[in-house]
């Protein structure tokens, strides 16, 4: 039975809105390890399913698809959001 994982997209670093912060993500755990090229060096593995992402707009919508395929799924609790109530005179400390 292939195995997936199912988490929570973070907010990118590059952005200050949340867009596209809330959509659920479903990747596919690699089948096997990868290994170096011995011509390029680089890092590669026959699995195509590490190349796969699915994204869905809720944690119920990704978990009736891999239910559908047959996956086994590990959900990844989103991390917690701390907001620091901080006054505008700490930036310069």
């Amino acid at each position: 039975m292939p195995a997936a994982r199912i988490y929570q997209r973070s907010k990118n670093a590059m952005q200050s809105g949340r867009a596209r912060a809330g959509e659920w993500v479903l990747e596919y755990e690699p089948a096997e390890a990868k290994r170096p090229d011995p011509l390029t060096g680089w890092a590669g593995s026959g699995d195509t399913r590490g190349q796969v992402s699915l994204v869905f707009p809720s944690l119920d919508a990704a978990r009736a698809y891999a239910d559908a395929e047959g996956l086994a799924v590990s959900v990844v609790p989103a991390a917690a959001k701390t907001l620091r109530i901080r006054t505008y005179a700490e930036n310069f400390r």
